[in-house]
Protein backbone atom coordinates (compact mmCIF):
# COMPACT_ATOMS: atom_id res chain seq x y z
CA UNK A 1 0.00 0.00 0.00
CA UNK A 2 1.07 3.86 -0.80
CA UNK A 3 2.58 5.38 2.04
CA UNK A 4 0.11 8.76 3.09
CA UNK A 5 1.95 11.82 4.53
CA UNK A 6 2.45 15.38 3.12
CA UNK A 7 -0.09 17.98 2.34
CA UNK A 8 -2.96 17.34 -0.24
CA UNK A 9 -5.21 20.09 -1.34
CA UNK A 10 -9.13 18.98 -1.41
CA UNK A 11 -9.94 20.07 -4.63
CA UNK A 12 -13.50 21.66 -6.12
CA UNK A 13 -15.47 20.70 -8.71
CA UNK A 14 -15.04 23.16 -11.58
CA UNK A 15 -18.60 24.05 -13.43
CA UNK A 16 -19.38 25.95 -15.74
CA UNK A 17 -23.00 26.20 -14.56
CA UNK A 18 -25.92 24.56 -12.52
CA UNK A 19 -25.43 21.93 -14.96
CA UNK A 20 -22.16 20.96 -16.10
CA UNK A 21 -19.00 20.07 -14.71
CA UNK A 22 -15.88 21.90 -16.42
CA UNK A 23 -14.13 19.03 -17.36
CA UNK A 24 -11.46 20.70 -19.03
CA UNK A 25 -10.67 23.23 -16.44
CA UNK A 26 -10.60 20.16 -13.59
CA UNK A 27 -7.60 18.81 -15.95
CA UNK A 28 -5.72 21.89 -16.36
CA UNK A 29 -6.41 22.48 -12.36
CA UNK A 30 -4.99 18.98 -11.36
CA UNK A 31 -2.16 19.62 -13.58
CA UNK A 32 -1.88 23.62 -11.62
CA UNK A 33 -1.12 20.95 -8.42
CA UNK A 34 1.09 18.52 -10.27
CA UNK A 35 3.37 21.82 -11.10
CA UNK A 36 2.75 22.96 -7.69
CA UNK A 37 4.86 20.23 -6.40
CA UNK A 38 2.18 19.01 -3.80
CA UNK A 39 2.27 15.36 -2.69
CA UNK A 40 -1.28 14.45 -4.24
CA UNK A 41 -4.94 15.82 -3.59
CA UNK A 42 -8.07 14.50 -2.48
CA UNK A 43 -10.93 14.53 -4.56
CA UNK A 44 -15.28 14.12 -4.23
CA UNK A 45 -14.85 15.79 -0.55
CA UNK A 46 -17.01 17.93 0.89
CA UNK A 47 -14.78 21.27 -0.94
CA UNK A 48 -15.47 18.68 -4.05
CA UNK A 49 -19.58 18.96 -3.71
CA UNK A 50 -19.83 15.45 -3.36
CA UNK A 51 -23.53 15.63 -2.16
CA UNK A 52 -24.46 17.60 -5.04
CA UNK A 53 -23.11 15.27 -7.80
CA UNK A 54 -24.39 12.35 -9.39
CA UNK A 55 -23.04 8.85 -8.89
CA UNK A 56 -22.30 9.01 -12.36
CA UNK A 57 -20.45 12.62 -11.97
CA UNK A 58 -18.62 11.08 -8.75
CA UNK A 59 -17.20 7.94 -10.61
CA UNK A 60 -16.22 10.13 -13.99
CA UNK A 61 -14.18 12.76 -11.60
CA UNK A 62 -12.01 9.63 -9.99
CA UNK A 63 -11.62 8.20 -13.59
CA UNK A 64 -10.38 11.90 -15.32
CA UNK A 65 -8.26 12.39 -12.47
CA UNK A 66 -6.52 9.38 -12.55
CA UNK A 67 -5.69 9.62 -15.82
CA UNK A 68 -4.98 13.66 -15.40
CA UNK A 69 -2.52 12.27 -12.64
CA UNK A 70 -0.93 8.94 -14.59
CA UNK A 71 0.92 8.16 -11.34
CA UNK A 72 2.98 11.57 -11.28
CA UNK A 73 1.61 12.12 -7.61
CA UNK A 74 -0.76 10.60 -4.88
CA UNK A 75 -4.93 10.47 -5.44
CA UNK A 76 -7.50 10.21 -2.57
CA UNK A 77 -10.91 9.71 -3.35
CA UNK A 78 -13.83 10.91 -1.15
CA UNK A 79 -16.26 8.06 -1.17
CA UNK A 80 -18.52 9.07 1.55
CA UNK A 81 -22.21 8.01 1.54
CA UNK A 82 -25.41 7.92 3.93
CA UNK A 83 -25.43 3.88 3.52
CA UNK A 84 -22.94 1.55 3.85
CA UNK A 85 -23.68 -0.73 0.69
CA UNK A 86 -23.28 2.70 -1.05
CA UNK A 87 -19.92 3.65 0.27
CA UNK A 88 -18.87 0.23 -0.91
CA UNK A 89 -19.83 1.08 -4.02
CA UNK A 90 -17.79 4.31 -4.36
CA UNK A 91 -14.83 3.02 -3.00
CA UNK A 92 -14.61 -0.04 -4.74
CA UNK A 93 -15.01 2.25 -7.99
CA UNK A 94 -12.30 4.36 -6.85
CA UNK A 95 -9.96 1.48 -6.23
CA UNK A 96 -10.86 -0.21 -9.25
CA UNK A 97 -10.45 3.26 -11.37
CA UNK A 98 -6.56 3.29 -10.17
CA UNK A 99 -6.97 5.69 -6.97
CA UNK A 100 -4.74 5.47 -4.05
CA UNK A 101 -6.56 5.58 -1.30
CA UNK A 102 -10.36 6.08 0.00
CA UNK A 103 -10.99 8.70 2.38
CA UNK A 104 -14.49 8.09 4.62
CA UNK A 105 -16.89 9.66 6.58
CA UNK A 106 -19.29 7.92 8.40
CA UNK A 107 -23.12 8.27 7.89
CA UNK A 108 -23.49 11.99 7.96
CA UNK A 109 -27.88 11.82 8.06
CA UNK A 110 -28.30 9.21 10.51
CA UNK A 111 -25.96 10.53 13.28
CA UNK A 112 -24.84 6.63 14.19
CA UNK A 113 -23.41 5.37 17.63
CA UNK A 114 -19.89 4.21 17.83
CA UNK A 115 -20.43 0.90 17.45
CA UNK A 116 -22.52 1.62 14.12
CA UNK A 117 -19.58 3.40 12.85
CA UNK A 118 -17.12 0.76 13.69
CA UNK A 119 -19.00 -1.76 11.61
CA UNK A 120 -19.32 0.79 8.91
CA UNK A 121 -15.77 1.67 8.36
CA UNK A 122 -14.70 -2.26 9.01
CA UNK A 123 -17.48 -3.32 6.35
CA UNK A 124 -16.50 -0.66 3.49
CA UNK A 125 -12.25 -1.11 4.18
CA UNK A 126 -12.41 -5.11 4.17
CA UNK A 127 -14.40 -4.22 0.92
CA UNK A 128 -10.83 -3.42 -1.11
CA UNK A 129 -7.48 -3.59 -0.39
CA UNK A 130 -6.18 0.27 -1.40
CA UNK A 131 -5.64 2.49 2.38
CA UNK A 132 -8.51 3.93 3.79
CA UNK A 133 -8.17 7.08 5.71
CA UNK A 134 -11.46 7.59 7.98
CA UNK A 135 -13.02 11.05 8.42
CA UNK A 136 -13.90 12.60 11.78
CA UNK A 137 -15.52 15.42 11.53
CA UNK A 138 -18.54 15.88 13.63
CA UNK A 139 -19.45 20.18 12.46
CA UNK A 140 -20.44 17.65 9.05
CA UNK A 141 -21.19 14.34 10.72
CA UNK A 142 -22.62 15.43 13.59
CA UNK A 143 -21.04 13.08 15.41
CA UNK A 144 -17.58 13.10 17.39
CA UNK A 145 -16.34 9.66 17.07
CA UNK A 146 -14.70 8.21 20.28
CA UNK A 147 -10.93 7.72 20.89
CA UNK A 148 -11.47 3.94 21.64
CA UNK A 149 -13.64 3.25 18.01
CA UNK A 150 -10.72 5.28 16.59
CA UNK A 151 -8.06 3.29 17.62
CA UNK A 152 -10.08 0.00 17.60
CA UNK A 153 -11.01 -0.11 13.98
CA UNK A 154 -7.35 1.15 13.02
CA UNK A 155 -6.21 -2.26 15.43
CA UNK A 156 -8.68 -4.51 13.79
CA UNK A 157 -9.08 -3.57 10.46
CA UNK A 158 -4.97 -3.17 8.95
CA UNK A 159 -6.31 -1.27 5.68
CA UNK A 160 -7.77 1.74 7.87
CA UNK A 161 -4.53 2.60 8.22
CA UNK A 162 -5.09 7.24 9.14
CA UNK A 163 -7.84 9.28 10.54
CA UNK A 164 -8.19 13.29 9.34
CA UNK A 165 -8.58 14.57 12.51
CA UNK A 166 -11.18 17.35 12.21
CA UNK A 167 -13.01 17.45 15.33
CA UNK A 168 -10.84 20.84 15.94
CA UNK A 169 -9.17 19.36 19.55
CA UNK A 170 -5.66 19.34 19.30
CA UNK A 171 -5.58 17.07 22.28
CA UNK A 172 -7.83 14.41 20.62
CA UNK A 173 -5.21 14.66 17.75
CA UNK A 174 -2.72 14.14 20.00
CA UNK A 175 -4.25 11.29 21.98
CA UNK A 176 -4.53 9.09 18.68
CA UNK A 177 -1.26 9.73 18.00
CA UNK A 178 0.53 8.43 20.86
CA UNK A 179 -2.39 5.61 21.53
CA UNK A 180 -2.41 4.71 17.98
CA UNK A 181 0.91 4.23 16.84
CA UNK A 182 1.89 1.31 14.45
CA UNK A 183 -2.53 1.12 14.59
CA UNK A 184 -3.46 4.58 12.23
CA UNK A 185 -1.65 7.91 11.53
CA UNK A 186 -3.29 11.00 12.04
CA UNK A 187 -3.55 13.90 9.31
CA UNK A 188 -4.83 17.53 10.31
CA UNK A 189 -7.97 18.22 8.77
CA UNK A 190 -8.53 21.63 10.26
CA UNK A 191 -7.17 25.02 8.30
CA UNK A 192 -6.57 26.30 11.94
CA UNK A 193 -4.69 23.83 13.56
CA UNK A 194 -1.80 22.91 10.98
CA UNK A 195 1.17 23.33 12.79
CA UNK A 196 0.21 22.41 15.77
CA UNK A 197 -1.27 18.76 14.75
CA UNK A 198 2.01 18.26 13.19
CA UNK A 199 4.03 19.56 16.01
CA UNK A 200 2.10 16.53 18.16
CA UNK A 201 2.42 13.59 14.85
CA UNK A 202 0.73 14.19 12.21
CA UNK A 203 2.16 12.77 9.38
CA UNK A 204 -0.13 14.84 7.18
CA UNK A 205 -2.77 17.79 5.97
CA UNK A 206 -6.13 17.89 3.89
CA UNK A 207 -5.81 21.15 3.52
CA UNK A 208 -8.87 23.66 1.65
CA UNK A 209 -6.53 26.35 1.40
CA UNK A 210 -4.34 24.16 -0.23
CA UNK A 211 -6.17 24.58 -3.53
CA UNK A 212 -5.36 28.71 -2.75
CA UNK A 213 -1.83 28.63 -1.86
CA UNK A 214 -0.44 24.75 -2.75
CA UNK A 215 3.66 25.99 -2.94
CA UNK A 216 2.73 27.68 0.69
CA UNK A 217 1.22 25.14 2.29
CA UNK A 218 3.66 22.41 0.94
CA UNK A 219 6.27 24.86 2.22
CA UNK A 220 4.92 25.04 5.54
CA UNK A 221 4.40 21.25 5.86
CA UNK A 222 8.68 21.06 4.42
CA UNK A 223 9.67 23.63 7.19
CA UNK A 224 7.84 21.83 10.04
CA UNK A 225 9.32 18.78 9.35
CA UNK A 226 13.01 19.83 8.68
CA UNK A 227 12.74 21.47 12.30
CA UNK A 228 12.68 24.96 11.18
CA UNK A 229 10.02 26.13 13.23
CA UNK A 230 10.24 30.05 13.21
CA UNK A 231 10.33 29.61 9.41
CA UNK A 232 7.51 27.54 9.49
CA UNK A 233 5.38 30.36 11.88
CA UNK A 234 6.11 32.81 9.74
CA UNK A 235 4.07 31.29 6.74
CA UNK A 236 1.33 29.95 8.71
CA UNK A 237 0.77 33.42 10.44
CA UNK A 238 0.27 34.68 7.24
CA UNK A 239 -1.97 31.84 6.43
CA UNK A 240 -4.12 32.28 9.04
CA UNK A 241 -6.08 34.86 7.91
CA UNK A 242 -7.25 32.44 5.32
CA UNK A 243 -7.72 29.73 7.60
CA UNK A 244 -10.39 31.62 9.85
CA UNK A 245 -12.14 32.92 7.16
CA UNK A 246 -12.77 29.29 5.16
CA UNK A 247 -13.47 28.25 8.75
CA UNK A 248 -15.62 30.41 9.92
CA UNK A 249 -17.83 32.27 7.07
CA UNK A 250 -19.68 28.59 6.52
CA UNK A 251 -19.15 29.33 3.08
CA UNK A 252 -15.64 27.24 2.15
CA UNK A 253 -16.93 25.62 -1.00
CA UNK A 254 -17.77 29.16 -2.19
CA UNK A 255 -14.34 30.97 -0.89
CA UNK A 256 -12.42 28.16 -2.74
CA UNK A 257 -13.92 28.53 -6.13
CA UNK A 258 -14.19 31.93 -6.19
CA UNK A 259 -9.92 31.87 -5.41
CA UNK A 260 -9.46 29.47 -8.09
CA UNK A 261 -11.20 31.61 -10.75
CA UNK A 262 -9.29 34.63 -9.10
CA UNK A 263 -6.35 33.25 -9.84
CA UNK A 264 -7.29 32.27 -13.05
CA UNK A 265 -8.11 28.70 -12.55
CA UNK A 266 -11.22 26.99 -12.98
CA UNK A 267 -13.58 27.76 -10.56
CA UNK A 268 -17.17 28.10 -11.49
CA UNK A 269 -20.38 28.71 -9.48
CA UNK A 270 -21.75 26.28 -6.46
CA UNK A 271 -24.76 24.18 -7.16
CA UNK A 272 -27.55 25.15 -5.00
CA UNK A 273 -28.52 25.53 -2.51
CA UNK A 274 -25.55 27.27 -2.18
CA UNK A 275 -24.77 30.76 -3.46
CA UNK A 276 -22.23 33.33 -4.28
CA UNK A 277 -20.26 35.25 -1.71
CA UNK A 278 -22.21 38.55 -0.50
CA UNK A 279 -20.21 41.78 -2.08
CA UNK A 280 -18.27 41.98 1.05
CA UNK A 281 -17.60 38.44 1.68
CA UNK A 282 -15.93 38.66 -1.81
CA UNK A 283 -13.50 42.06 -0.88
CA UNK A 284 -12.27 40.22 2.34
CA UNK A 285 -11.47 37.27 -0.19
CA UNK A 286 -9.35 39.36 -2.42
CA UNK A 287 -7.92 41.60 0.36
CA UNK A 288 -6.58 37.80 1.90
CA UNK A 289 -5.10 37.13 -1.49
CA UNK A 290 -3.85 40.20 -2.24
CA UNK A 291 -1.92 39.86 0.98
CA UNK A 292 -0.69 36.34 0.12
CA UNK A 293 0.13 37.98 -3.48
CA UNK A 294 -1.98 34.97 -4.86
CA UNK A 295 -4.00 37.19 -6.65
CA UNK A 296 -4.34 37.47 -10.70
CA UNK A 297 -5.59 40.80 -10.61
CA UNK A 298 -6.61 40.54 -14.55
CA UNK A 299 -8.94 38.24 -13.47
CA UNK A 300 -11.39 40.69 -11.75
Amino acid sequence: MKKLEGVFPVLVTPMKNQTDIDWDGYRQNIEHFIEAGVTGIAINGSTGEFVSLTKEERFKAVEVAVDQIKGRMTLIVGTAAETTAEAIIYTQQAEQAGADAALLINSYYAHPKDEEIYVHFKSVAESVKFPIMIYNNPFTSGVDIGLETILKVGRDVPNITHIKESSGSIGKARDIVRQGQNDIEVFCGSEDLAIESLLVGAVGWISVSGNIVPELVTKLYSQVKEGNLEAAWAIYDRLLPLCAFLEGSGKYVQITKRAMELKGWAGGPCRLPRLPLTEEEDAQLKAIMTNLDVLAIEHY
